[in-house]
């Protein structure tokens, strides 16, 4: 999997905000900055697992494709699938 530098950026502080909340408490300013920065890392999260599942094929133990036809659809108006 490809590295994420947004991610990569946002952890440090969101840990960093975490463990001054359960040491001492933020300010009103800092948990909003820290709801903020949560919900760009669930927003990030979810695409980057989207993007996977979406480059994902499927086969039986015969060698058949049993990629789910959502996916495929999908992957068509993509690119990534010719048929």
């Amino acid at each position: 999997m490809a590295e994420d530098k947004v991610l990569k950026e946002l952890i440090p502080r969101i840990n960093e905000l975490s463990k001054k909340k359960k040491e001492q408490g933020l300010t009103e300013a800092e948990d909003a900055e820290r709801k903020e920065l949560h919900q760009k890392y669930l927003k990030r999260f979810k695409e980057n697992m989207r993007s996977q599942i979406e480059m994902v094929q499927v086969y039986n133990k015969k060698g058949k494709e049993i990629t789910s036809d959502k996916v495929k659809n999908i992957q068509r108006k993509k690119g990534l699938r010719d048929n």
